[in-house]
């Protein structure tokens, strides 16, 4: 008696599903895969959708488009300003340099660049130090560092002073120095945290196997660790330039004259200047706001991708 044949299970066919009652594929987007769970097949919701995102545009865009006409138009007033500028000219930047805006200008790059290298110096040691190792009193440290985020610039203004007139143990006077403005910016609680949330994410074994290698710890942070961060430093270098850039009280208590004031004081006092109008501010103004868009449209991607992946992260 011969065994019975078995036909070999043949594949499904192409397109076909692979079992009776097996779901088929959804090949088109359901109506909540969208963002608010409209349709994005033209319609009133996704016309719905465009007219909000025009005024969300257009809240954000007004005032920017109000300041670059304004610069460009003769004796603008601040009671008729326009999205268009009305007799164009470029007397308002002549003037505001007259007045000095590029020497503070100056002050304001060699601060912010000085500043933000600093800080991503001490930041990535610091963060380096609470992610990848272990140590007794390392909840405290960093609650310090939260601490430091907590406490409004007004509260510390005169203490700082005063440290910054008599520096202790070395007895300097940083006031009217670049370093006085600099070296209070060198370390910044909001760049350690986000920095060691993101290293404590890279895998032990990495580590382990770098080790094994005779990798040292300067080696380790260099050459694993920060390509690793790379997104996480492009957030940090955005966000730090943005606030060095945007010192207000800082640079204005470790000034000993007004030579050594930024780009942000010279606009405030552009503006108690009665021998000056209103489209000269807003021509400072316009000054002042180039640096931090253009490291912006630099960085985007690196700002993008650092704040996804802290999204995503787990």
């Amino acid at each position: 008696m011969s065994a019975p044949v078995i036909d070999p299970v043949r594949p499904a066919a192409p397109g076909s599903p692979a079992r009776r009652g097996a779901p088929p594929k959804r090949t088109t987007p359901a109506r909540f895969d969208t963002a608010l769970g409209w349709s994005d097949r033209p319609g009133l919701a996704w016309a719905f959708r465009i007219l909000l995102c025009l005024i969300a545009l257009g809240i954000f865009a007004a005032p920017f488009l109000t300041i670059l006409s304004g610069a460009f138009t003769t004796n603008a007033s601040g009671s008729s300003l326009s999205f268009l500028p009305h007799d164009s000219t470029l007397l308002n930047f002549r003037v505001a340099g007259e007045r000095g805006i590029w020497d503070y200008f100056t002050n304001s790059l060699v601060i912010a660049g000085g500043g933000l290298l600093l800080q991503l110096v001490v930041c990535t040691l610091a963060a380096y130090a609470l992610a990848r190792h272990r140590f007794r009193g390392q909840a405290l440290v960093l609650t310090l560092f939260m601490l430091t985020m907590m406490l409004p610039e007004e509260v510390i203004a005169i203490p700082l002073s005063l440290v910054l007139g008599d520096v202790p143990v070395v007895h300097l006077d940083l006031k009217g120095t670049v370093w006085g403005v600099i070296l209070p910016l060198g370390a910044w609680g909001f760049s350690v945290m986000m920095l060691t949330e993101f290293m404590r994410d890279i895998p032990d074994e990495i580590e382990e196997a770098a080790r094994l290698d005779g990798v040292g710890e300067l080696r380790m942070l260099w050459q694993i660790v920060l390509p690793l961060c790379r997104p996480a430093l492009g957030v940090a270098g955005v966000l730090g330039f943005i606030m060095i850039w945007d010192q207000y009280l800082l640079p204005l208590i470790a000034a000993k004259d007004p030579t050594d004031y930024t780009v942000t004081v010279a606009l405030s006092i552009l503006r108690t200047d009665p021998e000056v109008g209103s489209g000269v501010v807003l021509a400072g103004a316009v000054i002042a706001l180039l640096p931090s868009l253009i490291v912006y449209l630099l960085l985007q991607r690196s700002l993008v991708t650092g704040i996804a992946a802290g999204a995503t992260k787990g």
